[in-house]
């Protein structure tokens, strides 16, 4: 029965969440305390129990990680949730294919009673955290979850998100849900065994947050961006941490922490990114097709006359600098590249929407792009 004329009932639904984040070196140590405070907010947290997923990629890399963590839960018995599975899963992309990982995730809070003040530990890359963390989301229609980050590409970004997904239909993240993780803990002592193609890969998100954001980072990245190369973890740590916040100030302190507009900055670059991801099917790793896509928007910005030669030459040789990719062969197949752009205006809803640069540090929106320069830009990257 429709209300009468003057009786409408809408409301503005209002929540808040605590998005948590310490980073810290070591946090399996016993003398370590970034674990335990970051659930000390949880008066009863020695009463939850916990599921630990391990990337299978991380447990290959560091073998005694599960014993590790074991023995740093039993030094605080009073402080961290008690063990009651650790579990090894798909890692990278694969565990995003398909919904094997996030069903393991939902029969594992069934099966040990994880209810939802209780706790799924997921320590991997990005891709496992997406997929274990949208199980999280939808058993009990959400259960707290704790990411430990285990790549630089995570832990500058993708672990501050409040995404969780997986792929379907060839399209990234088509499917998924949007959940604030109960706590972060970035461990930068996990990022020690990674192979130096995927360390270098994670800072293409710094380099895009530096140039929507922060000039003076940008700086910074250009000053320390061969000793990044080098997989130099103390030269990379502020680089990391510094991205990080920038990253969570925007989700934080946007206005639209759950994308419900058209406008996203934080995706500068990724049309043509996730498009590279699924024409490879996926051999193009995220970190290096930002670092393509964003090269591509830059110099798409640098024909439209929005952004500088000079300043275009400096992009470009501190993305070089970074030991990332400046090129690919399917840049060469401008129709499918361009097909991107409507896949990108559905995940967006409404009107396409894409960031562009008039300066490092100055980013601004455009609705439409003209598809012989992007064809230009691309040929000159295939």
């Amino acid at each position: 029965m429709n209300a009468p004329d003057g009786h409408d009932r809408t409301r503005t639904v209002r929540l808040s969440f605590a998005h948590r984040v310490h980073f810290t070196r070591g946090a399996f140590d016993r003398a370590n305390d970034a674990l335990p405070a970051a659930l000390a907010d949880d008066a009863a947290v020695a009463s939850r129990r916990a599921v630990v997923l391990i990337d299978e990629g991380v447990r290959s890399a560091q073998p005694d990680i599960e014993d590790r963590i074991r023995a740093c839960f039993a030094s605080h018995p009073a402080r961290l949730p008690r063990i009651v599975a650790v579990e090894t899963v798909a890692g990278g992309e694969r565990a995003k294919e398909d919904m094997r990982l996030v069903d393991r995730v939902i029969e594992l809070v069934e099966k040990h009673a994880i209810d939802r003040k209780s706790f799924v530990f997921a320590i991997g890359g990005g891709a496992m955290l997406d997929a274990v963390g949208f199980g999280a989301a939808t058993a009990h229609r959400g259960v707290r979850l704790v990411r430990l980050p285990t790549t630089t590409l995570a832990q500058d970004d993708a672990a501050m998100g409040v995404k969780n997904g997986v792929n379907r239909f060839g399209k990234k993240n088509f499917v998924g849900a949007f959940a604030v993780p109960y706590a972060v803990v970035c461990d930068e002592s996990l990022l020690s065994t990674l192979p130096p193609a995927v360390f270098r890969a994670g800072f293409s998100e710094a380099v895009k947050i530096a140039l929507l954001k922060d000039p003076a980072f940008f700086a910074g990245i250009e000053r320390v961006a061969s000793a990044i190369a080098a997989c130099d973890l103390d030269a990379s740590s502020p680089v990391i941490r510094r991205s990080a916040e920038l990253h969570l100030a925007h989700i934080v302190d946007g206005g639209d922490p759950f994308e419900a507009n058209e406008a996203r900055p934080l995706d500068f670059g990724h049309w043509a990114a996730h498009r590279l991801e699924s024409m490879s099917a996926h051999a193009v790793s995220h970190g290096d097709a930002v670092a393509l896509g964003l090269l591509l928007d830059c110099r798409y910005s640098n024909l439209k006359g929005w952004l500088s030669d000079a300043e275009h030459a400096r992009i470009r040789a501190c993305v070089a600098a970074l030991g990332l990719p400046m090129r690919h062969a399917l840049f060469a197949d401008t129709k499918r590249l361009l097909a991107g752009l409507e896949e990108f205006r559905e995940h967006l809803g409404g009107q396409l929407t894409v960031t562009m640069l008039r300066a490092i540090g100055h980013g601004f929106e455009v609705h439409e792009l003209d598809a012989d320069l992007v064809r230009r830009a691309a040929a000159e990257m295939a």
